[in-house]
């Protein structure tokens, strides 16, 4: 079974998405795919099995909150 998940994230510019979008892609390469859509970079994640997409999106939820955090950004 293959499973797919998306996910977004908004940002308050487009500039700040560039630099998000920027300082994930090197550790994303040949893992999902993402692209930059005006203030949002949207991520696609498919795998096989829940366990190991659960942990993808785990990682990647968890390096976004780095990045907000170097950009100093905060929530509405």
């Amino acid at each position: 079974m293959q499973i797919t998940v998306q996910l977004t994230f908004h940002y308050q510019g487009g500039e700040q998405a560039r630099i998000a979008y920027q300082s994930l892609e090197p550790d994303n390469r040949n893992y999902l795919e993402s692209k930059i859509s005006n203030n949002d970079v949207i991520y696609e994640i498919r795998g096989e099995s829940l366990p190991t997409v659960l942990a993808t999106v785990d990682d990647l939820i968890f390096s976004e909150i780095l990045v907000e955090k170097l950009l100093k950004i905060e929530g509405d």
